[in-house]
């Protein structure tokens, strides 16, 4: 009985390998395998590259790295520098899904059901600066917003105010940074949000309106539910790019300043790494930012992706 057991077992993997050989599986791994080249060179490669440095102390210079074990993490978790970033880094995320997923969210849907007139002018106005290099903008913002030669500086001074120095003021550094990054990212996340409210079908909206539905209750009760896959794409999206989008304007007006204020998680291991040459730390914070973000997913995956309506 276990002979033939095993005999099925043999003719059965027999199969299964003949099946793999000649079927479309082999050519589906085909297509594949380049993929995971690319994946494995420039981003699994530098991942483990980067916990093997953390461990280290190194100053991209020295020809010899010295093993610290678990220092650097100690050391981070230390620093009262770690705790100001990760408040600032919050602050952005904050302030950059009212601006670049909240704000589009209401305006595509007005766009869609309330004006539709000149529709395409206004899809066409929002995306235009998406196509522009936010160098550019975080230069022509900080011509605009000079709180003495700008032209909001003289449009204030006309009405009898003042504009403060938003480049040294801690707190209001941090939102004008995110509206220079809103200016970059908004149009994209519209153009992607008005596509998913526009596949809602015209007949529940419409059903809605004839049973004199509020607007409002339109858009949380019908619109937002049924759209829900693409907010949530750029929901994340908005969290994981605007943290690097806006570490353009943070590098070209601010370097982090006044007194870190404006840095976040990004543009600190960047600072650490290739400012200050402390390669083993920067490595440690970048690990432990992944993995607080790494966190954030699983949750997100866990309690909101069980709310997302697919259609078909």
């Amino acid at each position: 009985m276990k002979q033939d057991n095993k005999r099925v077992r043999k003719i059965e993997k027999k199969q299964a390998w003949h099946k793999f050989l000649t079927g479309n599986t082999l050519m589906a791994y085909g297509f594949i395998v380049p993929s995971l080249l690319v994946f494995a060179v420039f981003m699994f490669y530098p991942l483990l590259h980067t916990v093997y440095l953390s461990f280290f102390d190194w100053n991209m210079i020295k020809p010899v790295k010295t093993f610290v074990g678990s220092q650097n993490y100690m050391a981070l978790l230390q620093d009262p520098l770690t705790y100001t970033v990760m408040k600032n880094t919050l602050a952005y995320i904050v302030i950059l899904l009212l601006l670049n997923w909240a704000a589009p969210y209401l305006l595509a849907f007005i766009l869609s059901f309330v004006i539709k007139r000149g529709r395409d002018f206004y899809k066409g106005m929002f995306f235009l600066p998406s196509v522009i290099s936010l160098v550019v903008g975080s230069i022509l913002y900080l011509w605009i917003l000079n709180p003495v030669s700008g032209p909001v500086a003289i449009i204030a001074k006309f009405f009898g105010l003042t504009v403060p120095i938003w480049s040294k003021t801690q707190g209001l550094i941090i939102v004008v940074l995110s509206i220079i990054t809103t200016w970059k990212v908004f149009g994209y996340n519209f153009i992607v949000l008005f596509g998913g409210i526009t596949g809602v079908p015209q007949e529940v909206i419409e059903a809605a309106r004839l049973d004199n539905v509020p607007l409002h209750r339109i858009f949380f009760d019908i619109v937002v539910p049924m759209s829900s896959a693409t907010g949530l794409y750029v929901f994340i999206m908005t969290i994981v790019q605007g943290l690097q989008y806006v570490f353009t304007p943070i590098k070209v007006i601010t370097q982090g300043g006044p007194d870190n204020a404006s840095s976040n998680a990004i543009y600190n291991v960047y600072q650490e790494a290739f400012t200050l040459y402390h390669t083993g730390y920067a490595s440690a914070f970048a690990i432990v930012t992944m993995a607080l973000f790494v966190i954030l997913l699983l949750v997100e995956f866990k309690f909101v992706e069980k709310g997302i309506h697919y259609e078909n």
